[in-house]
């Protein structure tokens, strides 16, 4: 439950009954469609409306969250329960931290295995549109776990960082494996294999820096998605939330 989040709880704390508002424009987004450039018709928006409802049935999203001190902290590397990680820049956009906070989320496995079966049954259409929905949800789980530390910072004199995951902004995937080390997936049933992928396929690994010198000025993009109407931080109006 979420009222029991605390930034730095030592964890792992499991989170559930979050909630997920699950935007068409990014489910398009996932389709190929370009905003302000593809137009989808009537048959594309009834797809959605039905796979968005089968979608919000079969899923069931889940968070769980640890926070580990920072023991070492260079440009490119942050060092917290001995584990290293090399994150190019790093330093740079999150300046000096008291401690990382790393986060698994997912949607479940009903909605993978819908998709799977609507493929056996030749209903390509549906199974494509809902595989999109359930990217698109478990993306907006991740920005409301992150949105809810950062809301949570505020009280406790802290400031969190935008998330970042392996596989992005430089960051090698191969290090998905230090980051479950930091916060194992197992107690909302996530696994990693040897390739770094996880199952349930709908999932989502974070890590985001804590502290009160943590840089927050960089927020640009996610505070157009924020919902933390009242954040001192804010550097843009929100323009969609992820949470109502």
């Amino acid at each position: 439950m979420s009222e029991a989040l605390r930034v730095l709880s030592p964890g792992p704390l499991v989170l559930d009954r979050l909630p997920v508002r699950i935007d068409r424009e990014e489910v398009l987004r996932f389709q190929g469609y370009k905003k302000g450039l593809d137009i989808p018709t009537d048959e594309v928006l009834a797809l959605f409306d039905d796979a968005l409802a089968l979608g919000e049935q079969l899923m069931a999203p889940r968070a769980v969250y640890r926070a580990v001190a920072v023991t070492g902290q260079s440009t490119s590397l942050i060092e917290a329960d001995g584990e290293r990680l090399s994150i190019p820049e790093i330093g740079r956009f999150w300046g000096s931290l008291e401690a990382v906070g790393a986060g698994i989320c997912t949607v479940g496995e009903a909605i993978e295995m819908r998709v799977s079966a609507l493929f056996d049954q030749r209903e390509f259409p549906l199974a494509v549109m809902l595989d999109s929905v359930g990217s698109a949800a478990v993306e907006s789980l991740a920005e409301y776990v992150n949105d809810l530390l950062c809301q949570r910072a505020l009280g406790e004199g802290l400031k969190v960082t935008n998330r970042i995951s392996p596989g992005y902004a430089g960051w090698d995937t191969a290090e998905q494996a230090a980051l479950f080390r930091l916060c194992p997936g197992t107690p909302i049933g996530v696994t990693l294999n040897s390739a770094c992928f996880m199952t349930p396929v709908k999932s989502i690994s974070l890590l985001v820096g804590i502290g009160p010198a943590a840089r927050v000025d960089h927020y640009f993009t996610q505070c157009r998605r924020c919902w933390m109407r009242d954040c001192a931080y804010r550097r843009a109006p929100a323009e969609t939330t992820v949470h109502r």
